[in-house]
């Protein structure tokens, strides 16, 4: 493997993540998802089993799946926290070379400020192994062995150099308080509701209000209680989206959804920032299995080579304007989500252009709020229609249509399904606010949603799109902190997603290590190389058999 570092490298930083510390561990965090079973824990046990179908040893796998850490002493100081200056790595049992399929180890071992060895787990680290020059990267299984220390394993799928990259995103301090936060200030994103309605004179009035998810102790209760709010319960998910009651206006006047803004209730101490870790290490498997739903996802998923995703998942191809139009002939595509999805449909709007004697996909336009949709685009010729529209509300959108945004259950129920017929969907940063038991009954719905789908039409494809990882560009964008939007939080998300669709028999499409791994700045929005490269596996999905 050629490594020129020392088996004890001394750590170097490569960035920087918005994270907080903790005054104090434990105070006021709360037991959430995690905590034992309690009267609530029972409580949501016997919803999910009523509603779902969801069993004690599932909902036990689901307690596995979101389960973190926590430290076991008061943090009293900021730097009793662990600290990306004294942290350092060693590469177990180092070689000069290595053979390609084999595995590297590396031990993490994280110490305080005060350049203290850490007792116990929870901090967050991501890990990567890469190469610039070939534009090559894996992604690495970081495993919390509870005492301070963490084992990161690699695969070695390519021939040549690599380099290794151990991040520590926050510390066991820091994922306190995002899980404090995250259970008790949900409002810390709200949005607006407007209200529009005749008035005097054949004037038109208008009222903009406060509006948010009403869920049991998410930091919402201070709306108001009593005669404060108008409530909009689905009658078919039962969630309610509640706005406090305008002044001059009947509750049925809400005609549109727009993002309000931030509250920051981060203490100074919570607000200092974590920094990360990097060395050097370094050098493929060939996947024979034809693409089907119900596949298992290992870690590594795959690994890039030339800026080209080679998938350990299932065999796939890559595919060329051509090829991606007869895939997708005879095909109605449903995605439904966030923006993340929606750069599914600009790509396809964008690969399927217009040539001589073959018609192209052409966006319609259909005069709505581009962030909510819906979006529409056809293809005539070869009978192709491609549609994006948002998940509903929480939505951070501009000002949108109310009517626009539809649960993606609800959508999903309305879809007779059939051979040509694909439907995808994901769910992710718009969630990271609120508890997981409120994201969690979200996904367990379209759960339900789909398995009455698979029932009515077994032979529809269906794709999940995992979440994305965020990096630190959008809360430098937007001058935020990481109580907004955390990849910790996005990890909590993907897990619940994985481990409610694990055995309905659809395909999961992984971008969590797609994103984590690659050489280019993390972003919500990755680049087009990235894009690419899941469009691939996308279409291996809906056309395992190449064309």
């Amino acid at each position: 493997m050629g490594n020129e570092r020392k088996k004890h490298p001394s750590p170097s930083f490569l960035s920087q993540h918005c994270a907080g510390l903790q005054n104090s561990a434990n105070s006021g965090s709360p037991a959430g998802i995690n905590s034992e079973v309690s009267e609530k824990s029972q409580s949501l046990i016997n919803s999910f089993y009523s509603e779902f179908g969801i069993s004690l040893d599932g909902y036990s796998r689901l307690q596995q799946a979101v389960y973190w850490a926590d430290p076991d002493r008061s943090i009293t100081n900021v730097s009793m926290s662990t600290s990306p200056a004294h942290t350092t790595f060693i590469i177990e049992n180092l070689k000069e070379s290595y053979q390609t399929g084999e595995e590297l180890f590396v031990t993490v071992h994280a110490n305080d400020f005060d350049n203290k060895s850490k007792s116990y787990g929870g901090d967050f680290f991501q890990a990567k192994l890469f190469w610039s020059k070939t534009k090559a990267s894996v992604f690495g299984e970081v495993v919390d062995l509870l005492n301070g220390s963490y084992s990161v394993r690699f695969l070695l799928p390519w021939v040549g150099e690599a380099q290794v990259a151990v991040r520590l995103i926050h510390s066991s301090e820091a994922v306190q308080v995002l899980k404090r936060h995250r259970d008790t200030d949900s409002d810390r994103v709200y949005f607006h509701g407007y209200y529009e309605g005749p008035g005097p004179n054949k004037t038109r009035l208008s009222e903009a209000v406060m509006c948010n998810v009403k869920w049991d102790k998410n930091g919402l209760e201070h709306m108001g209680t009593g005669d404060c709010c108008c409530e909009y319960k689905d009658p078919r998910t039962e969630e309610t989206w509640r706005c406090q009651r305008p002044k001059s206006m009947p509750c049925s006047a809400l005609v549109y959804h727009s993002m309000g803004g931030y509250r920051n209730r981060l203490t100074n101490k919570e607000k200092n920032i974590i920094k990360i870790v990097h060395s050097h290490g370094n050098e493929t498997i060939d996947v024979a299995e034809k693409c089907h739903p119900g596949l298992h996802t290992p870690v590594p998923a795959g690994f890039y080579l030339n800026d080209v995703w080679t998938s350990f998942v299932c065999s796939t191809q890559h595919f060329t304007t051509q090829t991606t139009t007869e895939c997708l002939k005879d095909k109605h595509i449903y995605m439904m989500g966030d923006s993340t999805i929606r750069q599914w449909f600009e790509f396809f709007v964008k690969a399927v252009p217009s040539k001589i004697n073959r018609s192209a996909l052409k966006q319609m336009n259909l005069h709505v709020q581009y962030q909510a949709g819906p979006l529409l685009a056809v293809d005539v010729k070869n009978n192709i229609d491609l549609h994006w529209r948002a998940h509903g509300v929480p939505l951070r959108s501009q000002k949108s249509a109310v009517a626009n945004l539809h649960y993606i259950s609800n959508e999903i129920d309305g879809l007779a399904g059939g051979p040509h017929m694909v439907i995808m969907f994901n769910m992710g940063p718009h969630f990271t606010t609120y508890p997981l038991d409120f994201y969690t009954h979200r996904v367990l719905r379209i759960r339900k949603a789909i398995l009455a789908l698979l029932q009515r039409a077994p032979d529809t494809t269906v794709i999940i799109k995992t979440v994305n990882t965020v990096g630190t560009k959008l809360c430098r964008k937007l001058d935020l902190e990481d109580i907004f939007g955390s990849d910790w939080y996005s990890l909590q998300l993907d897990r619940i997603l994985r481990w409610a669709f694990q055995d309905v028999g659809v395909y999961i499409l992984d971008v969590w290590q797609m994103t984590a791994c690659h050489y280019s700045e993390e972003n919500i929005h990755p680049g087009p190389v990235i894009i690419k490269n899941e469009i691939d596996i996308l279409l291996s999905f809906i056309c395992p058999v190449y064309i």
